[in-house]
């Protein structure tokens, strides 16, 4: 018999699901479908019956960051209830907040500088912008995704549609709007292909929601050896991880987010057709389940 695949899709009641998150189910699911596999879609926000499969991936648990602790419930009852998780619900815990990126630095990774603080004001961004050595600023909430809530901060900007709670200031990099940023895509642990993201001109997010220019990308040396120290700060085993990276002012390239949740990972641009991904899911789902909780 075929081995059973869930991915996991956003909550009917989240604003995600009028996203475009059945294209990439559709893209996800190709790969896997070509191996053989019996891939099925299941909201994240019901829990009934994913134990009976033989691998759950939370790739498109799009609006998760809205649900607050719904989300950590969730993951602690697919634990409990044996859901065979990849990535394990230790990396679906500490990757949900970005204070994981102190502690990727800490052990090595190369970050971009980032301040913490509980809430978002002139006094905080000021403060910031004093120790990086710059008035260009970002801030997001500590807890998001796809640029929710994410503001380009500098002396005199409106804050209304910035982080209302718990957030991270960072130095604005601005190849962002040359360069655009970087995003290496890694299976099982191996690298597997990489794009380049673009803002349109006059923004500075590159997601695919505000029509980020998206292209095929032949990593760097040094682009590859910052996203194995990243990976290599990472205790758990990952099936899947999606590397963001930009270049800072000396050319140095930092990590902007480690995508370990619900990343796009991007398989129309893989000139392999996501042929690993399928490899690793296969291998996953036939193993023993096991995690390792850590962080």
């Amino acid at each position: 018999m075929n081995a059973r695949i869930a991915i996991l899709t956003p909550d009917p009641a989240d604003e995600a699901f009028d996203s475009r998150w059945r294209d990439v189910l559709a893209e996800d699911s190709a790969p896997l479908r070509r191996a053989g596999l019996a891939v099925e879609g299941r909201s994240w926000a019901d829990s009934a019956g994913l134990a009976d499969f033989d691998l759950v991936l939370p790739l498109l648990t799009w609006g998760y960051h809205r649900a607050g602790p719904g989300w950590s419930a969730a993951v602690s009852a697919w634990e409990a209830g044996g859901v065979r998780l990849q990535n394990p619900a230790s990396v679906l815990r500490w990757n949900a907040d970005k204070l994981y990126l102190g502690r990727l630095a800490a052990r090595g990774a190369p970050v971009v500088p980032t301040r913490y603080v509980d809430r978002v004001c002139e006094a905080a961004l000021g403060e910031a912008a004093a120790a990086f050595g710059t008035d260009a600023l970002i801030a997001k909430p500590q807890v998001s995704a796809s640029a929710w809530r994410t503001i380009r901060w500098s002396p005199g900007a409106p804050l209304d549609d910035g982080p209302d709670g718990a957030a991270m200031i960072q130095p604005f990099l601005p190849a962002i709007l040359t360069d655009g940023e970087i995003s290496l895509i890694y299976i099982a642990g191996a690298f597997s292909h990489a794009i380049r993201k673009r803002p349109q001109p006059g923004d500075f997010r590159v997601q695919p929601e505000y029509d980020g220019i998206i292209t095929p990308h032949a990593p760097a040396p040094d682009e590859l050896a910052a996203a194995g120290a990243i990976l290599a700060a990472v205790e758990e085993e990952l099936l899947y991880a999606r590397i963001d990276v930009a270049r800072d002012p000396a050319g140095r390239v930092l990590l902007m987010e480690l995508e370990l949740v619900e990343p796009d990972l991007y398989f129309q641009h893989d000139p392999q057709g996501g042929a690993a991904f399928a490899d690793a899911v296969a291998r996953a789902a036939r193993l023993p389940y096991a995690t390792t909780e850590a962080h």
